[in-house]
């Protein structure tokens, strides 16, 4: 029987320089395990770090311990996808005491008639002062801007952005989650997940998957979002969208040399003068 104080399945929070991490995400509220604090806090991240997968374009390796993290997303104040954005988020949370668990979410949308694996990483949460249970999702790229509770009750939002949260059963009966949400494209399905545990291993394997397979998404072009409560900006490729609650969006196309300028200003993100070379000369534009 595994000691229920193994480190393998908690999230290095003791490890965290919490006051460099909330300085970056422009907090400075209560740091108690409550919902306001949750809902703060996933506000505050959401809206603040981008998502990216530049280093998979790159061609360097996308490690998850908590040090290559804050150094990364903190220190360098660069962004991450959703592993990177949830190991830094858990570990916030285990520090300041809240309940966390892992689930894996196997991506849906943009998928028609392909079975992607299971390689989204997304947060059960429970606080001290509500008995409700939260997900928390920081690490998707466009948001919710709060955590939302696991109960099936139809459509919500949160903001001025829509989503409606599904309880179904998949494959053996097994219980199954799907969030829908709501954009450009009217109503679609997101994601699906079950609430089996997931642990810092297990994101390191799917990590290994997104970061380096040729099967990947994020090993062909960069994908770069930054979600605010008011549009959603998008670089896929050369191509950046501009999306709104209201499920209307913009598209312009980009020229490679602009891609440093339109990280920078858009998205936060200033690269090094040698990364912004290597970003215009990548193969991906091959």
């Amino acid at each position: 029987m595994t000691e229920p104080n193994d480190p393998a399945y908690h999230w290095n929070g003791e490890e965290l320089d919490l006051d460099a991490y909330f300085a970056r995400i422009g907090y400075d509220g209560e740091r108690t395990p409550t919902l306001a604090t949750l809902r703060a806090l996933v506000y505050a991240h959401t809206t603040t770090m981008p998502f990216e997968n530049l280093e998979s374009i790159l061609g360097r390796p996308v490690p998850l311990d908590l040090e290559t993290l804050q150094d990364k997303m903190v220190r360098q104040r660069r962004g991450g996808y959703c592993y990177e954005n949830v190991g830094l988020f858990a570990a916030a949370l285990e520090r300041l005491g809240f309940g966390v668990t892992g689930l894996s979410g196997r991506v849906t949308m943009g998928a028609p008639g392909g079975l992607r694996p299971a390689t989204h990483a997304l947060l059960r949460v429970t606080t001290s002062d509500d008995d409700r249970v939260w997900l928390v999702d920081v690490g998707f790229g466009s948001g919710p801007l709060a955590p939302y509770e696991l109960v099936e009750g139809g459509e919500f939002a949160l903001g001025d952005w829509r989503f409606r949260l599904q309880h179904t059963t998949g494959e053996l009966d097994s219980d199954l989650w799907v969030l829908h949400q709501f954009g450009r494209d009217g109503w679609i399905d997101r994601y699906t997940f079950s609430l089996n545990p997931q642990y810092r291993i297990d994101f390191a394997v799917g990590n290994h998957f997104v970061s380096t397979s040729a099967r990947s998404p994020f090993t062909t072009r960069p994908f770069v979002q930054r979600f605010l409560p008011d549009v959603h900006h998008v670089l896929d490729g050369l191509t950046l969208i501009t999306e709104y609650p209201d499920g209307s969006s913009e598209t312009r196309e980009l020229e490679a040399a602009e891609l440093p300028k339109i990280l920078a200003e858009i998205f936060d993100i200033d690269l090094t003068e040698p990364d912004a070379t290597a970003l215009a000369k990548a193969p991906w534009l091959n």
